[in-house]
């Protein structure tokens, strides 16, 4: 795995913005659990309001909105993984 690895989703070359892989587990598990943790709240937050109007448009780009930080984590969580599954291989 290279050291910097572009953010999914990104197709400019080059990437402006990288995840260290190298950085410490408890780093990249704080900033995937942020970027989780934001979407979960927004998303419970619109599903316990009474009153949402249904505009398509808006909703379309607010969910491309709230993919952004969920693909980021995932990212994140990615790295972790691959980093765990390479520790548990040593």
């Amino acid at each position: 795995m290279e050291r910097y690895m572009p953010l999914t989703g990104i197709d400019l070359t080059p990437a402006s913005l990288l995840i260290d892989t190298e950085a410490p587990l408890d780093v990249l598990q704080a900033m995937a659990d942020y970027r989780i943790r934001t979407v979960t709240q927004v998303l419970e937050n619109i599903a316990f309001r009474a009153e949402i109007g249904c505009d398509t448009v808006v909703l379309s780009d607010f969910s491309k909105l709230l993919a952004i930080p969920l693909r980021d984590g995932c990212d994140l969580m990615d790295v972790i993984g691959r980093r765990l599954r390479a520790q548990a291989k040593e």
